[in-house]
């Protein structure tokens, strides 16, 4: 026997039993994001090498450890997507949708990231996100964060869920910080770690993000950069926050919140949880102003944020909050014998005419009552259309439910839309 093949590690399938949950999540974002006006882009999943090395940040995990890269047939050095704002910004920037314009947009789809896998991180993933151009003020920076709260109140998750939010400053702030805690971290270099006195020289900043336990406590003293902010800021902040308080978002002010990405300034947060373990951060974003520069672009304000769907299924799963989504079937149609499955088939047909919302699945394969029934069970359905050679005469259908206790009934061909119809409410 062949050698049976599996797949890659980290990338996993999303299986039958699982797919509904992760439509119901995918048709809930797109609701939300149509309720605020945002339109929808899509980029290529694989991109120029470079895109990610100027806009991430070379001295960063993802470009250092996590990216596939790799050469094409013309030698040009290729990147699958390892997230989505760059690319949102190459997009922008080639075909002119950026400069002196205002845009509200949002992607969903795959990234890659070589990292070790577990439970709500994989190497391949599903990212969601939005972006907006052209607005400066921190109105759109809080409705960029009140658009991702209502997202968690149409998941049921708010009360799991808790805002952090910092100001990273502007590029002169953050210089002028960085001298001070290179200064206070040469005073600790033997509480840090390989990649904490790595960084200490190309991107100290990034020794605030470390997960590191050991050097979490070396750097409880350290300065705080929301300390340091110019006066523009420090305004920006401000206002963000009483625009908070007045909607009745709750949030916390983390001064070591400083994200993983070279681009941001300004406003940075991220949602957390603890329902995940170690795995905490459900939803992340800022502000990065200078990044459509960076990229070749003429200079245009950005904000926006993103979420990891893996981790956001797995969270509705372990809150046990996947369990009253619609079954993948409504009506399960049988048919007792050979001889009736063509007007079965053709009930089945006339439904799906007339209720295009309603879910019909026919069976198939033949078999004998309780067999029919029991897959009638399996489907979900609520409902199970009964047809043999007497309904077939009479011009009926019996209707037996499945979910509910309920007698047998008999409804005629000719009323059986509409009786469908009141039934699911559609």
């Amino acid at each position: 026997m062949a050698k049976q093949i599996q797949a890659i590690r980290g990338m996993n399938d999303c299986l039958p039993s699982e797919s509904g949950l992760w439509q119901y999540v995918e048709s809930a974002i797109r609701q939300v994001v149509a309720s605020y006006g945002y339109q929808e882009i899509r980029t290529p999943i694989v991109e120029s090498t470079d895109l990610f090395k100027r806009s991430i940040g070379e001295v960063t995990d993802i470009v250092e450890k996590e990216m596939y890269t790799f050469a094409d047939r013309n030698s040009d050095s290729l990147t699958l997507r390892p997230e989505g704002t760059a690319s949102v910004v190459r997009a922008g920037n080639e075909h002119g949708l950026l400069y002196n314009q205002q845009q509200r947009l949002w992607y969903m789809g795959q990234m890659f990231r070589h990292e070790r896998p577990q439970k709500g991180r994989y190497r391949q993933f599903h990212q969601f996100g939005v972006e907006v151009f052209g607005l400066e003020g921190p109105d759109i920076d809080a409705e960029v964060i009140i658009l991702s709260a209502r997202l968690w109140k149409m998941f049921g998750i708010t009360e799991h869920v808790t805002l952090e939010i910092n100001s990273l400053g502007s590029a002169e702030a953050r210089a002028a910080y960085k001298e001070q805690l290179v200064a206070y971290l040469k005073t600790k270099e033997s509480e840090l770690d390989e990649d904490s006195l790595r960084r200490l020289e190309s991107n100290p900043l990034r020794v605030l993000d470390s997960k590191n336990p050991q050097v979490q406590a070396a750097i409880q003293d350290a300065p705080k950069l929301i300390d340091c902010l110019d006066e523009e800021s420090a305004q920006h902040f401000t206002g963000l926050c009483e625009r908070l308080d007045k909607l009745g978002i709750q949030y916390r002010v983390n001064p070591s919140l400083v994200r993983g990405l070279d681009y941001y300034n300004r406003t940075v947060f991220e949602w957390v949880t603890d329902s995940l373990g170690a795995q905490g951060t459900v939803c992340a974003g800022g502000r990065y102003d200078g990044l459509v520069q960076q990229l070749g672009g003429k200079g245009t304000q950005g904000v926006g944020f993103a979420m990891g769907l893996e981790r956001l299924v797995l969270m509705l799963q372990t809150l046990e909050l996947d369990k009253n989504l619609a079954s993948a079937v409504d009506v399960y149609v049988t048919a007792m014998d050979s001889s009736v499955e063509l007007y079965a088939r053709q009930i089945a047909e006339n439904l799906r005419d007339e209720l295009p919302k309603i879910k019909v699945m026919n069976h198939c394969g033949g078999g004998n009552f309780k067999k029919q029934m029991k897959r009638a069970d399996n489907s979900g359905a609520s409902i199970a259309l009964i047809i043999g050679q007497d309904e077939l005469t009479q011009e009926q259908v019996a209707i037996k439910y499945l979910r509910e206790k309920q007698e047998q009934k008999n409804i005629a061909k000719t009323e059986l839309v509409e009786f469908i119809g009141s039934l699911f409410n559609r």
